[in-house]
């Protein structure tokens, strides 16, 4: 077994499958928005022809949806997805929202959370996308204030609750709109069948990989990981690496991998931030230049899917830092290339 190979198949970062944008978010299940610039090239990177129209076009119809949904962090999903992950992560994620508003010494009676959950709503269904500014304004005039840090928290569990989502694509700022309005709900899915899709779109999009590297990813508990592999059968199997259980889907991809390729991913990329461990790719010696143990992940690049150096994405020319000796920069002016063709991020 390559490992790295498969997983940059898997990950649709060598030999990508889809043309547009909201196949891949499909595909990988959830991929990961923390940076709401980057996430764009984090899907785009991801397709044959990257195109910013595409994602945008994506975006504002809600064919891809962005919320807070797993581990209390940012996630894409496509609309497809959408109701059956809510259903499926909220209550956990609700609960670890309440630890954190706990361990920040606020209290936001039930009460208080309707009242303001049903203002946030009935602003979105004004009009149509809002920004948290437009919250703020709404309550106002109703006289109400209340800090950032407080209205952040309404908000989440706004959207954990499937009252609100992702509104239109803006440059720099996060819009919300009315999940309602935004993607329709055509029914309720089994839980075991929704753990079984989550499960399997989890593998197919980041294999190989362990029933740790599950667990983290989906924030679920650990018995419903075990219960979900259990649930794919024989469509997905075992193999042994390094010490460790790692589980492949039968129909996974070996060819197509190319060698010799440089890519800039973005910060927050799913080819890290989907495995809890990420020693395959990333060497421990240069693990903290990637991320540190806060949480914040870097711009990376990779040659033939090892980790290597960062890169600064929001700059006019290309600035790479390597890790090693022996790289230059015109290694990687391909990729980026490749990059500020896709659009100004």
């Amino acid at each position: 077994m390559n490992p790295v190979a498969i997983r940059l198949l898997s990950q649709q970062l060598a030999a990508p499958q889809f043309n547009h944008p909201a196949e891949v978010v499909a595909y990988m299940g959830a991929m990961q928005a923390q940076e709401y610039r980057l996430m764009r090239w984090a899907v785009a990177m991801r397709t044959r022809k990257p195109s910013a129209k595409a994602f945008k076009d994506a975006f504002d119809s809600g064919q891809i949806i962005r919320l807070h949904l797993m581990r209390g962090t940012w996630q894409l999903v496509a609309a497809e997805d959408y109701w059956m992950m809510t259903d499926l992560c909220a209550p956990k994620a609700i609960a670890v929202t309440k630890g954190w508003m706990s361990s920040n010494r606020i209290v936001i009676p039930d009460e208080e959370q309707r009242r303001i959950s049903d203002i946030l709503a009935q602003t979105a269904a004004d009009k149509g996308s809002v920004t948290k500014a437009d919250f703020v304004e709404a309550l106002a005039e109703k006289d109400i204030v209340m800090d950032d840090h407080r209205l952040s928290y309404h908000i989440r569990m706004a959207e954990l609750s499937g009252t609100l989502c992702s509104g239109d694509l803006l440059p720099m700022k996060a819009t919300y709109a009315l999940s309602a309005d935004k993607v329709k709900r055509l029914g309720t899915t089994d839980r075991e069948d929704a753990l079984m899709r989550f499960t399997r779109k989890y593998f197919q999009g980041r294999q190989p990989a362990t029933l740790e590297d599950f667990v983290w990813w989906s924030g679920l508990n650990v018995g419903d990981c075990r219960k979900g592999i259990a649930l794919l059968g024989d469509s997905i199997h075992v193999e042994r690496y390094k010490g460790c259980d790692f589980y492949l889907t039968d129909d996974c991809r070996t060819r197509g991998f190319r060698k010799g390729r440089f890519l800039l991913i973005a910060s927050y990329d799913e080819f890290l931030i989907g495995y809890k461990s990420r020693d395959i790719v990333l060497p421990p010696e240069h693990r903290h230049r990637a991320h540190n143990n806060s949480g914040i992940f870097q711009p990376v690049i990779t040659h033939d899917g090892i980790v290597c150096g960062n890169w600064a994405p929001f700059r006019n020319d290309c600035q790479v830092d390597f890790f090693e000796e022996g790289r230059r920069k015109e290694d990687v002016m391909q990729a980026w290339e490749d990059y500020r063709r896709y659009g100004n991020l």
